[in-house]
């Protein structure tokens, strides 16, 4: 199947989204009822700070959140937080104080006005169309500020209003219930929900079973083994509590081009093998054996293949021992993790 599908279906009781691309698994988004939800948004009350570090411990109605950068707060106070990324081994649910209002068109940003339009449009006509739309449908002298996402571009007038109209209305509700207890006052957007804001395909298929007719569940079972079919050699993907490990190989080529081959060929699969593993946190990468002439190269090829993953990724670069570092934030669960509840 040429070009790319977006396939809305469960892996047992979860709810699940799978982004092809040329029939090749590009994207998994699984569902997880154990961990609040990226993007949920609390009320929570400041429990005790930790010195040093300018933190603060959070009480939420799903346990213990952490707070960084929370100068001038104290025991007790109460504030709004939003959920980052998922936490693992009974540690606190990663929270900021800078909540976001995003769906597919839109973004409402409060406590940060003005209205902006994404750069990646370009086209002058389509911005100017977009600047005076959203101007007409929120509150520029308002306390919150609102972004038109790339996805608005050729879009209906009245689908742009609706989502901008949708964003402003659930921030004006939310931002004025920041008093009480520690409560939950939104979920989160669940996979199907995220696939419709954050995925861009011709093609949807909403029919149950649509993961094994699509060929998505043989590939996620392939997600299951360490060892990755690079063509130009292999890569083997290991978890442990503190870091994962990526150890290159050439496989039976004896070429002098055999090392850099592989190289560059893991370079291109690495942001993809991360994402669909749910793997984030420290990484690194011990690259077949090759020439330092080649690292220039090499160091093209990841920040190429990095560029347009959705996933925050620092490329730490080198270590003296010649292994590569990379720090990712933590956006999902490992599927590993997934997998073995579903």
């Amino acid at each position: 199947m040429k070009g790319r599908t977006i396939v809305l279906d469960h892996l047992g009781r979860r709810e699940a989204a799978a982004l092809l691309v040329d029939g090749k698994l590009d994207d998994l988004l699984i569902d997880d009822d154990s961990a609040p939800r990226p993007g949920a948004i609390y009320r929570a009350t400041c429990d005790r700070g930790l010195k040093g570090q300018g933190g603060m411990m959070l009480r939420t109605p799903d346990g213990t959140a952490w707070l960084r950068n929370a100068q001038g707060m104290k025991a007790g106070d109460t504030l709004l937080v939003q959920v980052t990324g998922v936490s693992e081994g009974g540690k606190a649910i990663p929270v900021t104080d800078r909540l976001l209002f995003k769906s597919r068109y839109a973004i409402v940003t409060p406590g940060a006005p003005g209205i902006n339009v994404s750069r990646q449009i370009r086209d002058e006509e389509e911005r100017a169309r977009l600047l005076a739309l959203a101007h007409d449908a929120f509150d520029e002298e308002g306390p919150h500020g609102l972004i038109l996402r790339s996805a608005a571009e050729g879009t209906a007038d009245e689908d742009v209003a609706e989502d901008i109209a949708a964003m402003r209305d659930l921030a004006l509700k939310v931002m004025a219930d920041d008093r009480g207890e520690p409560e939950k006052l939104t979920d989160g957007d669940g996979p199907h929900l995220l696939a419709w804001r954050e995925w861009d395909a011709p093609t949807v298929v909403t029919k149950p079973g649509g993961f094994a007719r699509e060929n998505v569940l043989d590939q996620i079972d392939s997600l299951r083994r360490s060892e990755v079919n690079l063509g130009d050699g292999t890569m083997v993907v290991e978890t442990t509590r503190a870091l994962v490990a990526i150890d290159v190989n050439t496989g039976g080529d004896t070429s002098p081009a055999a090392a850099l081959k592989a190289n560059l060929a893991a370079a291109r699969a690495l942001p993809r093998q991360l994402r669909l593993r749910g793997l984030g946190g420290q990484i690194v990468v011990d690259f077949a054996g090759m020439s330092k002439a080649h690292r220039k190269q090499l160091d093209q090829s990841i920040r190429d293949s990095f560029r347009s993953d959705p996933i925050e990724t620092s490329l730490v670069g080198w270590t003296a021992m010649g292994l590569f570092e990379l720090s990712r934030k933590r956006e999902r669960l490992p599927l590993v993790h997934l997998l073995g509840d579903a």
